[in-house]
């Protein structure tokens, strides 16, 4: 039987290498690229798609874990609707929005056309040099897309009406999430100006802490947050351990989203991009529970679980091109910024459920000008990295403050005072999370 199955072995081991040697290569652009090497960039792509798509279901369990019980159903609903509705708007306008190869309004706007289409690239394999093809492109992009949406479902949570939340979604991640990623990674306007953003502190976190700052405003406070007088109450999560576990697989796959971010699979800046990418996340969570320890008193989990998220957010504009050194300080920065972030907003009463502005807006604006003072490259500029931080706010904040203003105004975008007392969960869905249990306290 063992020499049976050593022969099989040893047959399908030589008609694959016969296949290998005979099977035609693949015409490359300019030859730049062998075909071993463009299915290696190929394969670690797409393995670092199947990671940007589990941190979806940590942003899920985050989410859910600090918030209400009464929320559950409703936030997963949310975090499901919003993987399909990126996807779908994606391929059928935004892809072509973000890379519309020739700009018609200057560098600021620039279409393609409907829908996915290849064209000669998908026989050639000639797209991005022949590095990898225009599907693995497209589905890697694809999972960044619906990932800013997921940052504003966090800071609008408990209070907004499902409907018009997913309008929201679907025309924010169709048009303005690709026309402002068009303005760098499509090759527009601040990238001729060099502004550097290698993996979306700006592009992706920003851009959803803009939509996410503007529904806030907007919606107003949950009932009961702030009282007379001034002073915040807090609303506690219901679940810890999966607010905890949310965390734990946004690190995982924000090796794909920043590891895929090298566009191929050259192993000396992959692993570079592990490594920064990974001590600014623990610099962050150091630097996080050192200022709640401090200025709260106590060690706080929440101000630690974000202030690992907030040390991923800070590295990501520069995690290529930033020293070891440099992201162990960028990630402690963000781990301090986050909590008194979190503070400030309170303060202000901006109402954010999850810590999502202070995580991806504060965060992202420090990880992007970071950039102009710890890069490598002395082509990164200061000057240069404010002005694209600013930019993005001029077009998001108030794009998503007019959508959110029309929805108001025509459909209602806040649930009853009696509806967001039951949950949103019994209220809009029928349903609770915890069957047989009453999770309908305030």
């Amino acid at each position: 039987m063992t020499n049976r199955l050593i022969r099989s072995i040893g047959r399908y081991t030589t008609l694959l290498l016969l296949m290998l040697v005979l099977v035609p290569a693949v015409a490359y652009a300019q030859d730049e690229v062998s075909q071993e090497m463009f299915t290696v960039n190929n394969t670690w792509m797409l393995v670092a798609t199947f990671l940007v798509f589990i941190m979806h279901l940590g942003f899920a369990t985050l989410e859910a874990g600090l918030t209400r019980s009464k929320n559950t159903v409703n936030i997963l609903f949310k975090n499901t609707a919003i993987v399909a509705i990126g996807l779908l708007t994606y391929a059928f306008v935004g892809f072509n929005l973000m890379y519309p190869g020739d700009f018609s309004i200057g560098q600021f706007f620039g279409f393609a056309g409907f829908g996915l289409d290849p064209g000669a690239t998908g026989d050639t394999i000639a797209y991005a040099d022949g590095a990898y093809t225009y599907w693995t492109d497209f589905i890697f992009q694809g999972m960044f897309a619906a990932t800013a949406a997921t940052i504003v479902s966090g800071a609008v949570a408990e209070r907004i009406k499902l409907g018009p939340f997913l309008i929201f979604t679907t025309i924010y991640v169709a048009i303005v999430y690709p026309i402002a990623g068009s303005w760098k990674w499509g090759a527009g306007w601040l990238d001729q100006m060099g502004f550097y953003d290698f993996a979306g502190s700006t592009l992706v976190h920003s851009v959803g802490g803009w939509a996410a700052l503007a529904g806030i405003i907007v919606l107003g406070p949950r009932l009961g947050k702030y009282l007379e007088g001034g002073k915040v109450r807090p609303i506690a999560g219901h679940n810890m351990p999966l607010a905890a576990i949310g965390v734990f697989l946004l690190w995982l796959g924000w090796y794909g989203f920043n590891g895929g971010s090298v566009l191929s699979a050259d192993p000396a800046l992959v692993s570079l991009v592990f490594v920064t990418t990974s001590l600014a996340a623990a610099a962050g969570v150091i630097g996080a529970m050192t200022a709640s320890w401090t200025l709260q008193r106590k060690p706080d989990l929440s101000m630690v679980l974000n202030g690992a998220l907030a040390g991923l957010v800070g590295i990501t504009a520069g995690a290529d091109t930033v020293s070891v050194n440099a992201a162990m300080l960028i990630g402690l920065i963000a781990g301090l910024i986050v909590v008194a972030s979190v503070l400030l907003f309170d303060r202000v009463k901006i109402d954010d459920p999850v810590g999502a502005l202070s995580v991806h807006l504060t965060c992202g604006i420090w990880g992007t000008l970071a950039v102009g003072i710890f890069s490598t490259n002395p082509d990164h500029s200061f000057v240069t990295q404010l002005i694209g931080v600013l930019a993005y706010g001029i077009f998001c904040l108030p794009a998503a403050f007019i959508i959110f203003s029309i929805l108001k105004a025509t459909t209602g975008i806040r649930v009853s005072e009696e509806e967001e007392r039951v949950g949103l969960d019994v209220s809009e869905h029928g349903m609770e999370a915890y069957g047989g249990l009453s999770t309908t306290h305030s």
